[in-house]
């Protein structure tokens, strides 16, 4: 092992559960998995997606853990220590750092879009309002003029993003068990109790149950309106998207722990939370829109949009409101603060940095690496490398969901299971060291041969699916 600054470790398995869960737990569950499932006829999808998340996400997840908890390194060393010597697995620990980064430029600036509508929702900016006032204030309109823009004016976008960047690396700056652990524990915690209550307040609608049956009833018939692959392969990518699979953000948190639990039963417990949440928030949302008669497959609009249109016409709506987009702000920050830790802890183990160090330098860079994001909706608008309509967003979403996260899995893939990499023996006594569920030896197989070919179609799909139109 290598010499240098003490390992931190954190203080429970809740910490290390509910930490992993929040990293997983984001925007991915709460925004984008409601507004696929209703594009794509609601429970038909969600039975195809929940396969996916166990026979393609959970594999990769134990394997992840297993390179973190093996080498006690985060994904910026933890090739260098595993791998063979002679061979060049740690090459991925740019690749995966670079993809961490990456994913922060357009997420800080979305989760600034949550607290924003936290704040507009409290002040009561938002009430009143028409529907087409609402759909200007949060306009993705690239010609309105940007003086008319309501969110995505450019010092409104970089201030909230300013504020996302801010409060997560001050998380950091406490310390593992104290900052991040600690505020995680307290921000998962806070999310499962509004989302209870959220879910009760919808489901308790007039007319909420024909978004209860649209839900929960499969309707296969609507879902092959879109034809077989399609909605099969948005499953495939909502698996991918909503853990983070493959760029190492998982590994670190592998590093933080003890042996005294098997990966596999702990990876299992946080895939039966990060569904539940996604599960939840499909009862949030998909009841208010069928009580209030407005369109569940309304896309990205859905959240910003169309439920403030719900919340206006709700009694005590502007309350509603302020819950729905606290715990909205939950969910993305536990993403954001993991994700941060990763990035953080990368120069703790490569540069040999301070914790204090590694926070200041990366916070300088993590905000002036957002900017582009933060900008593209107004200064930069006229930067559409997908065509008219697209922006930065667009291009930085498409290199991590689309490249890293599908190359990243197969490379974690082929090193678990491949004698010139870590080898499956090696991950095996990983992931089953400890209490608990070990992975299932009869799979060797399906990961070794079948698992990469599924992670090669999504990444080959999402490219025809971009450019094949």
């Amino acid at each position: 092992m290598e010499e240098g600054i003490a390992r931190e470790k954190l203080g429970s398995r809740l910490g290390f559960l509910l930490l992993s869960a929040g990293c997983a737990i984001g925007l991915g569950n709460v925004w984008r998995f409601p507004f696929i499932t209703g594009a794509y006829g609601g429970a038909a999808f969600v039975l195809i997606y929940l396969l996916f998340l166990v026979i393609l996400g959970l594999p990769i997840m134990v394997m992840e853990f297993a390179v973190g908890r093996a080498a006690q390194k985060g994904i910026g060393r933890a090739f260098n220590i595993l791998e063979p010597k002679g061979t060049y697995w740690h090459l991925h620990g740019y690749t995966g750092i670079l993809g961490c980064y990456v994913l922060m430029m357009f997420y800080t600036t979305v989760t600034g879009w949550m607290l924003a509508y936290c704040w507009y929702m409290a002040s009561g900016q938002l009430s009143g309002l028409t529907p087409d006032q609402i759909a200007a204030f949060f306009s993705f309109t690239l010609s309105a003029p940007v003086e008319k823009a309501g969110l995505t004016a450019p010092l409104t976008q970089t201030g909230w993003m300013t504020v996302t960047v801010l409060a997560g690396f001050l998380v950091c700056s406490l310390g593992l068990q104290r900052g991040v652990e600690r505020i995680t524990k307290l921000m998962m915690g806070g999310l499962l109790l509004l989302m209870v209550v959220l879910v009760l307040r919808s489901v308790t609608l007039p007319g909420a149950e024909k978004g209860i049956l649209f839900y929960l009833k499969p309707d296969f018939g609507k879902m092959m309106e879109h034809g077989f692959w399609e909605p099969v392969y948005a499953a495939m990518g909502q698996a991918f998207f909503t853990l983070s699979l493959g760029i190492g953000a998982m590994t670190i948190f592998g590093s933080y722990i003890g042996k005294d639990r098997s990966l596999t039963g702990e990876s299992v417990h946080i895939l039966v939370l990060d569904t539940a949440v996604a599960l939840m928030a499909g009862l949030i949302i998909f009841p208010a829109c069928f009580a209030f008669n407005v369109d569940a497959g309304a896309g990205p609009g859905l959240i910003f949009v169309t439920l403030p249109n719900v919340f206006n016409s709700m009694p005590g709506g502007q309350l509603w409101g302020v819950l729905f987009f606290v715990f909205m702000s939950f969910a993305a920050l536990t993403t954001v603060i993991a994700v941060l830790e990763n990035i953080v802890a990368y120069g703790m183990d490569v540069f040999h940095w301070s914790r204090k160090k590694a926070v200041v330098v990366n916070a300088a860079l993590v905000f002036v690496l957002s900017l582009p994001c933060a900008l593209g909706f107004n200064l930069l608008s006229g930067f559409q490398p997908f065509g008219p309509g697209s922006n930065v967003l667009d291009l930085e979403d498409f290199v991590v969901s689309n490249n890293l996260l599908p190359l990243g899995s197969m490379v974690f893939l082929f090193f678990c299971c491949y004698k010139k990499g870590w080898g499956w023996d090696k991950f095996i006594a990983e992931a089953d060291s400890g209490k608990g569920l070990m992975f299932p030896q009869c799979l060797r197989l399906y990961v070794k041969y079948v698992l990469p070919f599924i992670v090669f179609f999504v990444f080959v799909q999402g490219y025809l699916e971009k450019f094949w139109k």
